[in-house]
């Protein structure tokens, strides 16, 4: 008896060991850019927000209903949103509709960017707070949103978008969107 406690005692240790190696190894094979969200397959959260170029204009959720678009969140203070700009240039140039969300910045500064770099977006939303972007489950910025035609989430990205990610990932799951 004393024996088998004694072994009991010993091997909790080693199964510690095993378990933490499991979740260990688990992590080496994630794609920390592939962050679900809750909200996937929900609607839009509730809202409303100034429209960045006017601050007596207001938008609420509305706007994602009637067209699949790209919600695209966003800030001047983000390296990876500058080098992503010139791609959704050319993605609105080949009729994708994008909603902006500037995050969790100035004013000034990202109308400054809009009008600098050419703004991608047919609607503008500025979430100075973030509390969009809490309700959204944003990270950081860049993050897109896929939304369907009733306002919808479909699918999140994490990070920047690009040419390659568009055309080896995220194209087909775009355009298989009604």
């Amino acid at each position: 008896m004393a024996n088998t406690r004694k072994i009991v005692i010993l091997s909790v240790p080693l199964v510690l060991f095993f378990i933490a190696c499991i979740f260990l190894f688990k992590g080496l094979y994630s794609d920390p850019r592939k962050l679900d969200s809750a909200l996937i397959g929900q609607p839009v959260p509730e809202f409303t927000l100034q429209d960045i170029y006017d601050e007596n204009k207001q938008h609420d959720a509305s706007i994602f209903k009637g067209k699949k678009m790209l919600l695209n969140v966003w800030a001047t203070w983000c390296p990876t949103c500058y080098a992503e700009h010139k791609f959704l240039n050319e993605l609105a140039g080949q009729g994708i509709y994008i909603v902006g969300m500037n995050y969790k910045d100035d004013r000034k500064k990202a109308i400054r960017w809009l009008t600098d770099l050419k703004d991608p977006y047919q609607i503008s939303l500025f979430d100075k707070n973030g509390m969009l972007g809490m309700d959204l489950g944003v990270y950081g910025a860049p993050e897109t949103y896929f939304i369907d035609s009733n306002g919808i989430i479909q699918y999140r990205h994490v990070g920047d978008l690009n040419a390659r990610i568009w055309k080896d990932q995220l194209a087909d799951l775009f355009n298989g969107m009604k």
